[in-house]
C-alpha cells in the first residue's frame, strides 16, 4: 500500500483533531474530486513500518481525538490489508480514541453485502471503524453547508451500533 499524505493535526475529516491518513488508490474516479491524484496506487510513499510508528506517535497527545481514513479508497481491497495492522495497534494503545473512515462504497450493498463476504480482513477492520462516511462524491449533490461530508447522497454511519442492531444507524452531530 501507499500513501499520500499523512495530517498530523486535521479538523476538517471528523470531530475534534485528528491524525488522518490519506492513502493511494481508488477505483471510483469521481468527477471533480478533491484529490485525483490518489486514483493511482503507486502515488505518494511506500506504507511502511517507519510510517505506522509515525502515526502511533501522532496520535499520543491528549487533545488528538482520533483517526481518520481517506484517500484515495480505503476499502480497496488491498489499503485494507495495509490499514489493518496500524489500526490493531490503535486500539490496542489508543482504545479511547476513535476511528472514522471515507470511503466511495455504499455501507450496505459494498462493504456489508459484498466486502465482508469476499475478502476476511473486511470483518476485523470494520471493528475497529466508529464511523464511517459512505457513498461515492457527486458532483451534482454537492453541499458546502453538510458536516464532515461533500455531497448530499453520502452518509455518516455509526458502524458498531448498525453492525450490532443490522439496521443502519446514523451519526448525529451533538458538538
Amino acid at each position: 500500500m501507499n500513501y499520500a499524505d499523512i495530517k498530523k493535526c486535521d479538523v476538517a475529516n471528523g470531530p475534534g483533531v485528528r491524525v488522518s491518513l490519506f492513502v493511494s488508490g481508488c477505483t471510483h474516479h469521481c468527477k471533480e474530486c478533491f484529490n485525483p491524484e490518489t486514483w493511482d496506487f503507486k502515488y505518494g510513499e511506500p506504507f511502511t513500518k517507519d510510517t505506522e510508528d509515525k502515526i502511533i506517535k501522532y496520535m499520543e497527545p491528549d487533545y488528538i481525538k482520533g483517526i481518520t481514513l481517506l484517500g484515495g479508497e480505503p476499502l480497496e481491497h488491498i489499503n485494507q490489508q495495509g490499514i489493518l495492522p496500524l489500526l490493531r495497534r490503535i486500539k490496542k494503545m489508543y482504545p479511547e480514541k476513535n476511528v472514522w473512515c471515507f470511503t466511495g462504497y455504499d455501507f450496505e450493498k459494498d462493504v456489508t453485502g459484498r466486502m465482508l463476504v469476499e475478502w476476511e480482513e473486511t470483518k476485523e477492520l470494520l471493528s475497529y471503524i466508529d464511523v464511517m462516511v459512505d457513498g461515492e462524491f457527486i458532483i451534482e449533490k454537492k453541499d458546502l453547508g453538510l458536516i464532515f461530508k461533500g455531497s448530499s447522497n453520502q452518509r455518516t454511519i455509526m458502524v458498531k451500533e448498525s453492525l450490532a442492531s443490522n439496521k443502519l444507524i446514523l451519526w448525529k452531530n451533538n458538538s
